[in-house]
């Protein structure tokens, strides 16, 4: 019995969506802080954290891997900054902070940021 995907779809078909997803990933990375919606704040949440997952292994799998979804520069950054700095860690590396309202379309608006 076939059941319905309960994921958000951003008003956007799936391409656009992977490519969103992965952009504002490595924006995320690079930059360790964005300020976006909620609900895409929520959409690229869990991908992050399993990146970070993947990049605290240090292999050359897990580089592999990730250079399979994200750009050389925040592949770089997540083998030597970020992967290396949660080793401890189990979960949660991200944290999403809620700044109000976007005045144009009354958005809830966001802030995506790494856990120090």
């Amino acid at each position: 019995m076939p059941y319905s995907v309960q994921a958000r779809k951003l008003h956007r078909v799936r391409k656009q969506r992977r490519a969103l997803v992965r952009i504002m990933a490595s924006n995320l990375i690079l930059k360790s802080r964005i300020k976006t919606t909620e609900a895409k704040a929520k959409t690229v949440k869990p991908f992050v954290e399993r990146l970070v997952t993947v990049a605290k292994k240090g292999t050359l799998d897990s580089n592999r891997r990730l250079a399979s979804f994200l750009p050389k520069e925040a592949v770089k950054v997540m083998m030597t900054k970020i992967g290396p700095a949660y080793k401890d860690r189990k979960g949660g590396y991200t944290r999403i902070i809620r700044i109000g309202q976007r005045v144009s379309d009354n958005s809830r608006m966001v802030f995506l940021e790494f856990v120090k």
